[in-house]
């Protein structure tokens, strides 16, 4: 092969492989929120 379809080559391989690893270096993070806060419910009735 000549010099030029091996650096091509090799260009390749190593972009594939820095993909790759930079795929595996992020982490995902998720939140999760408590459930919302409520109120008292508010006496109308007969004993206020």
């Amino acid at each position: 092969m000549s010099k030029s379809i091996k650096l091509l080559a090799l260009f390749g391989f190593v972009t594939a492989v820095a993909a790759c690893g930079q795929q595996a270096a992020e982490e995902e993070f998720v939140v999760v929120e408590p459930e919302p806060i409520t109120t008292e419910p508010v006496q109308t009735g007969k004993y206020k």
